[in-house]
């Protein structure tokens, strides 16, 4: 019966939920955690998160390690290191001591996305990988909704201490990790990969496209949360409940959305994507109720699901041997803005909430003019 499950897909949702069970009880704690028990304003929160996307930015040198180790246990290794960085977390309630958690945690969580998109895009046929994709997002989904349930009975009903829930959600992490390397076998991959640095200017819109959903990216996770606790005074409670409610949705919605990519096309859906983006930003910029701002954040969650179709997009230009090492290039194109925005933008947060989400609005538009160059699913049928 376990064999049915021993599949590459089966590694990779379970992988992707061990990654996100303890992403999300580190990011659901985070603002409650680092204002309480840290004293973080604006400035230190925007410098945290610029120091947890530094790996990001770093995860081309993914390629030089992968000489030495196969992508598949150089993935489960890497939620190990994420999980105790996690583990670690509420140990050290100062600034110093988060920002050196962060970034181990980082490190893991960074060289793993790299890795997962790389073993994705060789192992799912490309005529059904915006589906398999979405069952990965349902995976993740699935895992932030356990997250979610476990930290609103540990902080409501235990009342447990950060610290705790931080160390079961690490460890949880790394247990899951283990069950990855101990229960699947080692598959094959395809096509033997670049184990170099590769640029190629036909990729340059796969480049572009990934630039800016990594800004985008930013104002979502470090922003609209912080919103949501300093503007309206969200409870730990209420934000693990408002995240329980995004991946409850996602859950369900996910797959369906990879199956309406497949149908529709990467370019009618990076469209609609940005075009929902631009008034999701521009109406963060001026929301004073909770709820229009809590339903906000829900629409903004779903439309995350959307960015399939950038890799579904690469996967079907690609050279095969290109994906690994353009997986690794990718990603720290994807970081470049990460690293700058948070703490560039929390000086602005200073001075504007509103500015913050209308140069958000900014980067949907710019979006929005770089899918009009994706090619046609016809065109892209024909490419593959």
């Amino acid at each position: 019966m376990l064999d049915r499950y021993r599949t590459p897909e089966g590694f990779l949702i379970l992988a992707t939920f061990a990654l996100n069970f303890g992403f999300a009880t580190w990011l659901t704690l985070l603002n409650n955690f680092v204002v309480e028990q840290a004293s973080f304003t604006g400035k230190e929160i925007g410098i945290l998160q610029s120091l947890r996307e530094i790996p990001g930015f770093l995860a081309f040198t993914a390629v030089f390690l992968l000489v030495f180790i196969r992508e598949q246990r150089f993935a489960w290794v890497n939620l190990v290191i994420m999980g105790i960085g996690i583990a670690m977390t509420g140990y050290f309630p100062t600034v110093i001591g988060l920002y050196v958690t962060t970034v181990l945690m980082s490190i893991g969580f960074h060289y793993y996305e790299t890795v997962q998109q790389s073993l994705s895009l060789q192992w799912f046929d490309k005529s059904t990988a915006a589906s398999s994709l979405g069952r990965l997002v349902s995976a993740k989904s699935l895992a932030a909704m356990i997250a979610y349930v476990f930290i609103w009975c540990a902080h409501s009903v235990l009342n447990l201490e950060y610290k705790t829930v931080y160390l079961i959600g690490g460890l949880m992490t790394v247990i899951c990790a283990l069950g990855c390397a101990m229960l699947f076998p080692s598959f094959d991959q395809p096509h033997p990969q670049h184990k170099k640095i590769i640029l190629r200017s036909r990729y340059w819109l796969y480049y572009a496209l990934t630039f800016m959903s990594g800004a985008r990216r930013q104002i979502f996770v470090v922003f609209a949360g912080f919103l949501m606790v300093e503007k309206f005074g969200y409870t730990v409670s209420a934000i693990a409940g408002l995240y329980l409610i995004n991946h409850t949705v996602s859950f369900f919605v996910a797959p369906k959305i990879g199956r309406w990519i497949e149908r529709v096309g990467e370019k009618r859906a990076l469209t609609i994507e940005y075009v929902g983006l631009a008034i999701l930003f521009a109406s963060y910029a001026f929301v004073n109720d909770s709820n229009v701002a809590a339903t906000l954040y829900v629409i903004d969650h779903i439309l995350f699901a959307m960015a399939i179709a950038i890799k579904t997009y690469f996967q079907k230009i690609a050279d095969p041997k290109d994906i690994s090492a353009t997986a690794a290039v990718s990603f720290s194109i994807n970081h470049i803005a990460a690293v700058v925005i948070p703490a560039a933008f929390g000086l602005i947060w200073l001075y504007s909430h509103s500015l913050v989400f209308l140069l958000g609005a900014g980067m949907a538009m710019v979006s929005l003019v770089l899918s009009q160059f994706v090619p046609s699913k016809e065109q892209l049928q024909k490419a593959m």
